[in-house]
């Protein structure tokens, strides 16, 4: 059976139940991790730490563990530092590339993770057969594995999810400080800046924890981000349409590119 451990009880995991995406409520981790084969963890990742300080007394050295926060370097410094040797044979740091902006159980989607990415960074200590057995739930759920470096994942998850969600954020916040009446303006807003800004309705929570823990590459992107601002603001001062015109252009055809079945 499948099993979640959390403390309160909440009213998310009785919704868990009565949805039978879960088979029982652990109150405790070590009734959560009795007899456990695999053990996953899901949650905001600034809280991985303290969770893996819980669990390391209650696992068996052949359990396998792994994870689906959005950074890794930091949740493989927590495993080195809560688990020991045996335990970290068997940790498969993992980040699926999928999700929406909705949170909580009733948000589930059955296909969620179909012919979507999943990214596993294992530990030099890792055994392949614990990689192997992490491959496989993944791809028994329809999913691409891939293999890299933590530091490279989150380098690649700064720059092509970390920052536009930052972007999303900021840009419903630039609204609400342009105008004493934000609700009037937003009424005449269209589908573009609803599509634009669809994950400024994520988790704050979550969100903070990622930019905290990826926050000196974050830096750099912003950086680098400003930049290409700087330039736009640059032609419009000089009025260069021409080479607004070329900027756009080969956005366009790179978002065409990635975007060809």
């Amino acid at each position: 059976g499948v099993q979640t451990c959390a403390l309160p009880i909440s009213q998310n995991l009785h919704a868990a139940i009565e949805l039978q995406v879960i088979d029982e409520i652990a109150t405790d981790p070590a009734r959560a991790l009795h007899q456990a084969d695999m053990v996953f963890l899901g949650m905001p990742v600034a809280q991985t730490a303290h969770t893996l300080e819980q669990i390391a007394p209650y696992l068996q050295a052949n359990t396998i563990i792994t994870d689906a926060g959005s950074t890794k370097q930091d949740v493989i410094a927590a495993a080195r530092h809560h688990l020991p040797m045996a335990n970290r044979h068997h940790f498969v740091p993992g980040h699926p590339i999928a999700g929406a902006e909705l949170s909580g159980v009733k948000a589930a989607q059955a296909d969620l993770y179909h012919n979507k990415h999943v990214i596993l960074t294992p530990l030099a200590e890792t055994s392949i057969d614990a990689v192997k057995r992490v491959e496989q739930l993944w791809q028994a759920c329809g999913a691409s594995v891939s293999h890299m470096s933590a530091d490279e994942h989150d380098r690649i998850l700064a720059i092509t999810s970390h920052l536009p969600h930052i972007l999303a954020f900021t840009m419903m916040n630039h609204i609400r400080h342009s105008t004493p009446e934000p609700e009037q303006l937003l009424r005449f807003a269209g589908s573009g800046l609803r599509d634009f800004t669809r994950i400024a309705g994520s988790s704050p929570e979550m969100w903070r924890d990622i930019c905290l823990a990826n926050r000196e590459t974050l830096i750099k992107q912003i950086d680098a981000y400003r930049d290409e601002l700087l330039v736009l603001q640059k032609l419009l001062h000089e009025k260069d349409g021409e080479a607004l015109q070329q900027t756009f252009m080969s956005a366009r055809a790179l978002r065409g590119d990635w975007l060809k079945p």
